[in-house]
């Protein structure tokens, strides 16, 4: 049976983030990496098919091997995240969410890498662009005595 998502208070993500940033900034970094060396490959690729004495031929195929493997690195950090209960929305820009709820229905703390802590939320279906900054009266919790309200 699958476990119920950990549902986070402000004050939980906030606590969690040094070892979110973390894994973020490696994410991230190994992201852009990853991304700059497939554009590289397609574009030394071109169109053309290889011929059987290319001097690249051996190389490319060690840049896709790298490229394998980076892929494996980026899935386990994703990995870590997900025991965390925490959702990876951009590798590339450090976005995540952390699992929350505001006045008894579930949303998303959201927090950006580079951002100082979570200062933001959106509803399950908004996404990014849909985030709103956390406001003095919003509560986020459980609706029991110990759920968090975020100060300006």
């Amino acid at each position: 049976m699958k476990q119920p998502k950990k549902i986070y208070t402000l004050e939980e993500a906030n606590a969690a983030l040094p070892l979110v940033r973390a894994i973020v900034e490696d994410l991230v970094e190994l992201s852009r990496q990853v991304v700059d060396r497939r554009e590289r490959v397609l574009l030394l690729r071109g169109d053309r098919d290889p011929e059987p004495n290319d001097p690249y031929s051996e190389e490319l195929a060690q840049i896709e091997q790298e490229l394998e493997k980076d892929g494996q690195q980026l899935q386990e950090y994703v990995q870590e995240l997900r025991q965390l209960g925490i959702e990876l929305k951009n590798g590339v820009e450090g976005i995540v969410d952390f699992p929350a709820e505001m006045d008894g229905r579930r949303i998303y703390l959201c927090w950006k890498l580079g951002e100082p802590e979570v200062l933001y939320w959106h509803e399950l279906d908004a996404g990014f662009r849909g985030r709103q900054p956390l406001t003095a009266d919003s509560t986020i919790g459980d609706d029991t005595d110990d759920s968090v309200s975020c100060d300006e």
